[in-house]
């Protein structure tokens, strides 16, 4: 199966030619094989090949709605028992895993073929995907820039045709920030829709979701009911899903919907013309489709909501690293600069601050809950302006020698109170201060692919649903996809 071929295919579309024997999956995963040697030495997308592991997998049958498919797994989280979960770290590159992860039981049980592990910011704690133990990867559309984060990897190897589909997850906008970056549909389900488990009942309270991103939406919609086909017994949560599969529901003509927009960022913080022209260009799609669009927002603090994020974000990154630490030995310059002093931020956190700020999320969620009351869905940028160059938020070194030095002194706690400090935090949050949201309120949100930059470069929008809005989200987008087609599109590698 030649590159060419292989690329005008979807996952669905893969899976169903197999199926009818015109091509076998030997051919299919070479096909994959060969386009990651081609182009993962300029992309840096693929981390763990997986190759011979695959090969074998082809060889002795697989079955189900995927049948055949290759795939990426995210480093990070989606464990495949006897291999590493780098993690982006260099602290976790000979830990294997003990089991899989219930995610990828149920991608494997589909009869994906997985042969690689994409890459990852250390721990996803950033937007870009440039960790020091495996180095960054690069956009296809353009390999000076960045193709987001946390999903990076997979987001760079889904754009260059390596996959159709590729694991993903969104604790902060991992999944919609790299789809917006590379010109692919991203879906973050709601909190409880998809499992966790087994080693964890819910990633940070529930803000942080499995997923993938997809060059189609009804690749994902099937993905969904794959990731959600079966109930995890030991989970938190019972799913309450729709009467009918998402694949159908995602074929359905939306009704008319609601629609509030706004361009502002929540911080107060610039926002590029680029990302407010794909904003308007979208709200005129909608309203060409009969759907009602007007200039809203939810009624509610945004610089309080990015620094409780990033507050409980700090606590959650110095778990992680205690817990690497017991778990391999790892001395703390096996960990990054940048992730020692997210943790060492959380050393001045108290428990009742912690409470305080898990108790404002419901404040945020009423909020946002309101907004649904009047909107069926909000309608915002997906970052703020187009994926920036490799190293553009590098921090600064003037900042990294004060943190060296706070590290050392045990000083990285005050520190952080510091204007300074808290300034750079929230500025680290500017080009991308608008996916927050969803993760704290437990929404489902997407990414879609309507607009190109100036520069040819994709920037995506972002829609926000309310609880259970996830029909909605794929049978709209499905809508966007039939009148704006961005399957097509391929980068200029």
């Amino acid at each position: 199966m030649r590159y060419e071929e292989y690329r005008r295919f979807d996952a669905v579309g893969l899976a169903e030619v197999v199926a009818k024997g015109e091509v076998k999956p030997e051919e299919v995963l070479e096909a994959a094989i060969g386009r990651a040697e081609e182009v993962n030495g300029r992309l840096n997308a693929i981390v763990h090949p997986m190759y011979d592991l695959a090969r074998e997998r082809v060889r002795t049958g697989v079955s189900g709605p995927f049948a055949g498919v290759p795939f990426l797994l995210k480093d990070l989280m989606q464990d495949y028992e006897g291999l590493p979960t780098g993690g982006g770290s260099r602290a976790l590159r000979g830990h294997l895993a003990m089991e899989h992860s219930v995610v990828v039981r149920r991608w494997l049980e589909a009869g994906l073929v997985v042969f690689g592990k994409t890459n990852t910011p250390e721990f996803g704690t950033k937007s870009v995907t440039e960790p020091e133990a495996y180095g960054p990867t690069r956009n296809p559309w353009n390999l000076e820039h960045t193709p987001g984060g946390s999903s990076g990897g997979s987001a760079a190897a889904v754009a260059a045709g390596i996959v159709p589909v590729a694991g993903a997850s969104d604790g902060g906008g991992s999944i919609r920030i790299p789809a917006a970056c590379c010109g692919l549909f991203g879906l973050k389900p709601g909190r409880g829709v998809l499992s966790s488990g087994p080693h964890h009942a819910e990633y940070f309270h529930g803000a942080a979701t499995e997923g993938v991103v997809s060059r189609t939406v009804r690749d994902s919609a099937l993905m969904l009911d794959v990731m959600t086909a079966v109930d995890d017994l030991g989970g938190p949560y019972l799913p309450a899903r729709p009467a009918m599969p998402y694949a159908e529901l995602a074929r359905r003509e939306p009704s008319r919907l609601r629609i509030g927009f706004t361009t502002r960022s929540p911080l107060g913080t610039p926002v590029d013309a680029e990302a407010v022209a794909a904003v308007e260009g979208a709200a005129k799609l909608l309203e060409g489709l009969g759907h009602t669009v007007e200039p809203a927002e939810p009624d509610l603090d945004g610089e309080r909501l990015a620094r409780d994020f990033l507050m409980m974000w700090s606590c959650e990154a110095a778990a992680t690293l205690a817990r690497v630490r017991r778990e391999t030995g790892a001395g703390r310059r096996d960990f990054e600069l940048d992730t020692r002093l997210l943790a060492g931020a959380a050393r001045s956190v108290r428990a009742a601050d912690y409470l305080a700020a898990l108790t404002r999320w419901n404040t945020y969620t009423r909020a946002l809950a309101a907004f649904h009351e009047r909107y069926d869905l909000l309608l915002t940028p997906a970052l703020a302006g187009p994926p920036v160059r490799i190293g553009a938020l590098d921090t600064p070194r003037p900042l990294r020698l004060f943190g060296e030095l706070m590290l050392l002194l045990r000083l990285a706690g005050p520190a952080s109170k510091t204007p300074l400090w808290q300034d750079q935090l929230v500025a680290n949050l500017a080009p991308v201060p608008f996916t927050q949201l969803a993760n704290i309120t437990g929404r489902p949100a997407m990414s879609v692919p309507l607009h190109r930059t100036a520069a040819g470069l994709p920037l995506g929008v972002q829609f926000v649903a309310g609880l259970g809005g996830e029909p909605t989200l794929l049978s709209l987008a499905a809508q966007l996809e039939a009148e704006h087609p961005w399957a097509g599109q391929e980068p200029p590698l």
